[in-house]
């Protein structure tokens, strides 16, 4: 959230938009963190956690990060929302405003990385092993740092939208709260999940793949400027790793 904040910041001192070619860069970032996150801090602990060797083993892994998709499919079709890039809304018909929607739209895929840095902390509090604490400290770093440009990039079009600078900077700031949120939620649910942690690290991983493949790499890849977002998402990726292998 804290990321998220700082980020949202910036609508009070820059212009109403952010150049698109920052704006490329930053979203592939923030995409290549996702997937490096999904890989290193959840799929793989949780094969390493399942307890059983062969194809037994990916199971949970392939269940779990099935149902992640499966569950932002749904909430994508539950709820009504807009892309920053789409003149479209998505989901439902609704009287919403389209700054409503936008602010929608980024809560909803904010939702998977709580719950990511949530079930990563509940492992390494139940399984070290599997999950040390330091792994679930990197993922949640990891996190922040790509929730500075998702802050820039929700609060930035609010602004541009003809919301004022105060109002734009609330709503993007309010877009992460879910992330701590459902993070201690889940942290408090830690010891009666234990038996479905390994799902639950894929479940997570499947949401976050969801957002970068709907929503992410598109937006990278649209129109001009095309190779700054796939650096963008090799720096993301990158640092990721780093901080994982490094810290974990």
């Amino acid at each position: 959230m804290l990321g998220t904040t700082l980020g949202a910041a910036c609508v009070l001192f820059m212009k109403h938009r952010i150049p698109a070619l920052l704006q490329k860069g930053l979203t592939g970032f923030a995409a290549g963190v996702m997937v490096a996150a999904s890989v290193w801090s959840l799929i793989i602990p949780a094969m390493e956690m399942s307890g059983h060797d062969g194809v037994a083993r990916v199971v949970p892994a392939a269940v779990g990060f099935l149902a992640g998709i499966l569950f932002l499919l749904l909430l994508d079709n539950l709820v009504p929302h807009q892309h920053l890039d789409s003149p479209e809304s998505e989901g439902p018909r609704s009287g919403l405003s389209r700054s409503t929607k936008l602010f929608l739209s980024v809560t909803l895929h904010n939702i998977p990385e709580g719950m990511a840095v949530g079930v990563a902390l509940a492992g390494a509090l139940e399984h070290n092993s599997f999950m040390p604490m330091a792994g679930a400290v990197a993922l949640s770093i990891g996190m922040a740092i790509q929730n500075f440009p998702e802050g820039a990039i929700v609060a930035m079009p609010l602004r541009a939208a003809g919301n004022s600078r105060r109002r734009s900077f609330l709503m993007g700031t309010l877009s992460g709260v879910v992330e701590p949120v459902g993070a201690i939620l889940t942290i408090l649910l830690a010891s009666f999940i234990v038996p479905i942690l390994p799902y639950l690290l894929a479940f997570a991983a499947g949401s976050m793949m969801y957002v970068v493949v709907e929503e992410l790499i598109p937006e990278t890849q649209e129109g001009r400027h095309s190779n700054v977002g796939t650096l963008g998402f090799t720096a993301g990726f990158i640092l990721m790793m780093v901080l994982d292998v490094v810290l974990g």
